[in-house]
C-alpha cells in the first residue's frame, strides 16, 4: 500500500474554549481528486490553514508523503511539495503575470533574490513561465498588469503560480468563488485538466464542479469529519443531503 501524499490523525483546532477542528483525520491518496465539503462554518478553512501551517493545531499530526510536518513553517512546508491558493487572490497586482510567474519560478529554484538581473539571464526560466502562460490560458495578457485583469484570469493566475512551485499536494480553495457565470467554464476546465501526478485536495461550494471533479468527498460539520466516500455515495447520502445539500428527507 502506497504511502498517503497527505494525511490528518486526530486533528484538534481550539480557539480559547471553542473547538473549531474536532479530532479530524483524513487519509488522501497520491494522485487523489479529493474534494472537502460542508456547509459555512464546519472548518474547512482552519482545515487548511492547519495542512498549510498557518495556523498550529492543538493537538493531532500533520504528515505529507508520510513526513510528519506539524511542527514545521509554511515555507518548509512548500519546500516539501505543498502548494495552496487562497479564496481572495494573494497576487501583485503591479507585475504582469509573466513577471509574478517567473518570481514564483525562481524561487522554487532558490534563486528569488536574482529575479531581477538582466532578462537575458532568466531565458530558461522566462520559456518555462511562458509555457505555463500559454497552458492557463493566459498569453493574451501576460504582459498586462494584473490588476487589471478580469477576475476570472486573476483566479488562472492564482492556479497557475501554485503549479509554478511544482508541487506534489495543491490545496484549491474556492477557486471558482467570485467568478462571474460567462468565465467559469474556464476556471473550471483548468482545475479539471490539473496535472494527474499532483494530487490535488480541493475546498468547494460549487457542487457541480465538485461532483464532475472529485473521486473521493470528505463531509465536514461543526468540525468533525461527518461522512466520507465516492461521488456516488455522498450524493445519495441522506445525512448529508439533511445537513448540506438542501435536501430533509
Amino acid at each position: 500500500m502506497s504511502v498517503p501524499a497527505l494525511e490528518t490523525q486526530a486533528l484538534v483546532k481550539r480557539f480559547g474554549g471553542l473547538v473549531v477542528t474536532n479530532e479530524v483525520s483524513l487519509t488522501i491518496r497520491p494522485g487523489a481528486r479529493h474534494a472537502l465539503i460542508g456547509p459555512n462554518g464546519a472548518g474547512k478553512t482552519t482545515i487548511i490553514n492547519l495542512l498549510t501551517g498557518a495556523l498550529t493545531p492543538s493537538s493531532g499530526r500533520i504528515l505529507l508523503a508520510g513526513e510528519d510536518v506539524t511542527a514545521t513553517t509554511s515555507f518548509a512546508r512548500v519546500k516539501r511539495g505543498l502548494a495552496r491558493t487562497f479564496q481572495i487572490n494573494q497576487l501583485f497586482g503591479d507585475l504582469t503575470p509573466l513577471e509574478s510567474t517567473l518570481l514564483a519560478i525562481c524561487e522554487r529554484r532558490g534563486e528569488g533574490r536574482r529575479i531581477w538581473r538582466a532578462i537575458s539571464a532568466e531565458k530558461a526560466g522566462i520559456e518555462e513561465a511562458a509555457a505555463l502562460m500559454e497552458r492557463f490560458r493566459l498569453a493574451d495578457v501576460m504582459c498586462l498588469p494584473t490588476k487589471s485583469l478580469p477576475y476570472g484570469k486573476q483566479r488562472l493566475l492564482e492556479i497557475a503560480l501554485a503549479i509554478a512551485l511544482e508541487p506534489k499536494v495543491l490545496l484549491l480553495d474556492e477557486p471558482a468563488a467570485g467568478v462571474p457565470e460567462e468565465d467559469r467554464h474556464e476556471v473550471l476546465s483548468i482545475v479539471r485538466d490539473l496535472p494527474a501526478d499532483v494530487t490535488v485536495v480541493l475546498i468547494e461550494h460549487d457542487m457541480d464542479l465538485v461532483f464532475s471533479f472529485a473521486d473521493r468527498i470528505s463531509v465536514l460539520a461543526a468540525g468533525r469529519l461527518f461522512a466520507e466516500g465516492t461521488v456516488e455515495e455522498i450524493s445519495r447520502n441522506p445525512d448529508v443531503k439533511a445537513i448540506y445539500l438542501g435536501d430533509g428527507a
